[in-house]
Formats: structure tokens, sequence, C-alpha cells
């Protein structure tokens, strides 16, 4: 016998729970992609996008995932054979270089481990010795889905600035966006890349980059952008198959007016402030069960930890029985501990995470550290008494 049946609760760092809203407006024929209803949907799309983004800049619409964001960004900016300095926090810094490195870019890391953030005096030592400006971006992640690490992106501009350095500031905010507070023009990001399967809401599918006159400027002086990833036409089309290069991936963009919907009506900073109590009540629980256990947070300071997502240590092979045990008899499917492979557990069963990103409640996150403890009871973890009390006191604003 399973206490599973029912509905599943999909508790990872994305694709994050769909929106009962967004799946009603995706559950439809196809619409005429030439004239009509779509069309003029579009264009409100735009400035809905801005405004999460918090920018008055540009925005391209991609049919892609995160990873085709990055490569889009790129390819409208940096030509092969010219240099990027990457400052990594965990595996998508790596991955986001290793898409540099495939375009023929050339990649400079700093890599800051996989429990601390990116230091901006390091960065900025890094910069002034570029003496001849060579690198032209450089490539921050806001949010590292696999570490959970949240990055001052306001001091990694001014790391920029204070070397006087020319570089366009990318930021990564495919983990955060709709999470984790997050101003783009009042940072000074030049390009900022998202996707739809996070705080948005949306099913993977769409990648967004957004860019300013700054960015706008090094497209103008690239020889050549290939025509597909061309951010020009989409971000000021002449006809409406140019938004999309092609044709538009229309149930998609009904699901996508659905999520902005609901965003706008919440609004932005009700949103950041509730993912911030949502993820402080995860974070009493997880301190208070590794106060007589082997659960540890794998970021240390709270300010420096995502709204949107928890990474875990917890020591092999609990991570892995645990994970398993809570989808198996419970129906809670938690995150694995991607990127956080080590010499003595190469299949990371020592990690887990909690995705608390977009469409999430209290009663959510409440019923998954319910289940969470259900399942170190089950399998004689070590843990220390009153995690659940102690995270309802949070969501009680004690």
């Amino acid at each position: 016998m399973s206490l599973s049946q029912g509905r599943p609760y999909l508790a990872i760092p994305g694709p994050s729970v769909m929106p009962e809203e967004v799946l009603r407006a995706m559950h439809r024929s196809a619409p005429n992609i030439y004239e009509g209803e779509v069309i003029e949907m579009t264009a409100g799309l735009i400035p809905d996008l801005a405004a999460v983004a918090r920018t008055k800049g540009h925005v391209a619409i991609y049919i892609s995932n995160g990873h085709g964001a990055w490569e889009a960004a790129l390819a409208n900016t940096i030509a092969p054979g010219e240099r990027v300095l990457v400052p990594a926090t965990g595996r998508f810094g790596h991955g986001w270089a290793e898409v540099a490195r495939g375009q023929g870019i050339e990649t400079q890391m700093l890599d800051f481990g996989k429990r601390a953030p990116v230091d901006p005096d390091q960065l900025e030592a890094a910069l002034r010795a570029d003496k001849g400006h060579t690198i032209k971006a450089v490539l921050a992640t806001h949010v590292d889905t696999s570490t959970s690490v949240l990055n001052d992106v306001a001091a990694i501009r001014a790391a920029l600035d204070g070397a006087g350095h020319p570089a366009l500031l990318m930021a990564d905010c495919i983990a955060s966006l709709g999470c984790d507070r997050f101003e783009m023009d009042e940072w000074g990001v030049d390009v900022m890349v998202a996707a739809s399967q996070k705080g948005l809401m949306v099913p993977p599918g769409l990648g967004f980059v957004f860019f300013n006159d700054k960015a706008a400027a090094a497209r103008a002086a690239m020889a050549n952008v290939t025509r597909y990833w061309d951010w020009g036409p989409r971000a000021n089309p002449e006809m409406f198959y140019q938004y999309f290069g092609g044709t538009a991936p229309t149930h998609h963009l009904y699901g996508l007016r659905a999520a902005l919907d609901m965003i706008n009506a919440e609004g932005i900073e009700a949103i950041w402030a509730r993912h911030d109590q949502l993820a402080r009540a995860i974070w009493t629980a997880c301190e208070t069960w590794g106060t007589d256990g082997p659960l540890e947070l794998n970021v240390a300071d709270p300010a420096l930890r995502s709204r949107a997502v928890t990474a875990l240590r917890i020591g092999a092979p609990h991570g892995s029985r645990l994970r398993k045990w809570v989808e198996d008899e419970a129906g809670l499917t938690l995150g694995i501990g991607l990127g956080m492979t080590e010499p003595n557990d190469p299949a990371w069963h020592g990690f887990f995470r909690i995705g608390h990103m977009g469409h999430v409640n209290a009663h959510m996150v409440m019923g998954a550290l319910g289940v969470i403890e259900a399942g170190f009871a089950a399998l004689d973890i070590p843990h220390g008494a009153g995690a659940v009390s102690a995270a309802a006191r949070v969501i009680a604003g004690r």
C-alpha cells in the first residue's frame, strides 16, 4: 500500500508547478498565425515581460530552453575568437561557459566552488588585469540552480565599474526571474537570459533574452549573426513571424499570457515577499533537522541563498534513499543533486534539492516538509525534532 495516490507534487527546481489557469489557456485548438487574436496578444506580452525583468530595454523570445537563451545572448554580442569572463558558482555557470566554447569563444573562468558566491574583489582584480580590454562580457549567474547560491549582481556591476572595464554584464536569471528580487536596469545589467519553466510557470520551451542599448550597439558591430539567433527582428519585428524566426509557439504564448496575468494580479513585490517567506520556512525546518542529524544547507549564510531553490547535503546514500521514499510513498518529487558530484559520491547520492519557485503556497511547502520528515522517520535518518512546527511559526509570521 502506498500513500502516493492523488495529486503529485513536483518540488524540483524546474519545470515548476503549472497553474490551472496556464493549463486551461493552453488546452485549446490551434489559432490562425497570420491574423487575429494571437498576433494582438503577443504584442502585449512584451511590456509585461519587461516589467517582470524590471527593464525598459528590449525583449527577444526564442523557441528554446535556457540553453538556447545562453547561446542567443552570445551569438548577438560575442564573435568567435573573442573572450568572456565567467565567474562560476555551480554547474550552470560552467554550462554557460561550455556553450560559449562551443561557439568558438575563449572563456576565462573564475571558479568560486559550490558553496560561495562571486567575490567582487577577485572579479575586479581579474578585470583590472585585462589592460587591453579583451574581455567582451562577464557571464554571471544570478542563481545557480545546482547549488542555490544567490549572487549579488549589483556588486558584480560595481566590480566592472570599479575596474573601468567596458565589458557587457550578462546575467543568467533562468532560475531566479519571478522568484528572487532582480532589477535589470537599476543593477546595470546589459543582457539577461531567462526561460519559461521556472518562475514564469509555463512549460519548458520559451527562452527570453532582455538587452539594453549598449548590448544592441554590440550587436550592430557584429560582422555576422546567424539568421535564427539574431535578436534584431525578434525585438523589432516588421511581420509577426519575425518574433520567433518562423512559426509561433502558439500554445506556449497562451500559457504565458495567463501566467503574466497572474503575476500582474499578485504584483512582483508581493511575489518576491511570498518566495522569501516560504524559503525561510524551508530553511528553518532544514536547520532544525540538522541540529541532530547529517542534513546541512549547502549555503550557510541565508543572505546568499536563493528564494527559488534550496540545495541540501545529507551524505550518501541518504539523499537518494529519501528522494525515492517520498516519491514512491507520498507523491512528492524532490530534485536530484545535479552538479554536486564529489570524489566519494560520484552519483550525488548525498544531495537533494527542494524547488520552491513560481506557483507555490504555504500548504504546499508545509505538506512537503511534513513528508520529508516522515521520510526521515521511515528510513531512520537522524534528524532534529520540531522542524515542521518551527517552519509553521515562520509561515505564521512569528
